[in-house]
């Protein structure tokens, strides 16, 4: 399974009520149209995971987000920006309504809108993806949405993190692939296997 990420721009600024809690809305899934990514999701795949995601996490108040483009499937708590405090269906679209926290990364969510910067927001999901009779590349029922995380580029080229996904076995590349073989090739070859049971102490540790 892979890391899939896709980018929504419009989204509106709110503030509410006398504590002015802040918050962005906007559509935060779309359904059966390819795609800036080339990528088309099934309608019946979003309506099953929107609704589970609302039962598990939004109902619950543990639907986080967050801020910028992690690596992986899971939540940082210590990169959290928002809480989703609403997903639902509008015709072929799903509308989010999510509030900005108070968290460090909140508040550079907040000061950003403040600032009349346009942020986006991107979905975060595990699944596969094949090639259908049309020549479209189909997200496939296995998708499993993770999370909807605020962008500062919703425009960006497409943000795909390959990766595999068995148990509890994630490995990523990109960015986390670049810097352990920068780390491995920096070491000379006496400590060279000290230097790999470290960096595999290090990926076990954020399982």
């Amino acid at each position: 399974m892979k890391l899939i990420t896709e980018h929504m721009s419009d989204i509106e600024y709110i503030v509410e009520g006398k504590g002015k809690k802040q918050y962005i809305k906007g559509v935060f899934l779309q359904s059966d149209v390819k795609n800036q990514n080339g990528r088309v999701y099934p309608f019946s795949v979003l309506h099953r995971e929107v609704k589970n995601y609302n039962k598990k996490y939004v109902e619950k108040s543990r639907a986080l987000g967050e801020l910028g483009h992690p690596m992986g499937p899971t939540i940082n708590l210590d990169r959290v920006s928002h809480l989703i405090t609403e997903l639902y269906e509008d015709g072929k679209n799903f509308i989010g309504k999510a509030k900005i926290m108070d968290t460090p990364n909140g508040k550079i969510v907040k000061n950003l809108l403040e600032s009349g910067v346009r942020l986006g927001v991107s979905s975060r999901g595990l699944g596969t993806v094949k090639t259908n009779k049309q020549g479209v590349n189909e997200v496939q029922k296995d998708f499993v949405l993770s999370t909807i995380d605020v962008v500062a580029d919703p425009s960006a080229p497409d943000a795909f993190v390959n990766g595999i996904m068995e148990g509890k076995e994630f490995s990523v590349t990109g960015e986390i692939e670049h810097f352990i073989r920068k780390d491995v090739h920096n070491t000379n070859s006496k400590k060279l296997d000290e230097k790999k049971l470290e960096l595999f102490k290090k990926f076990l540790g954020n399982l």
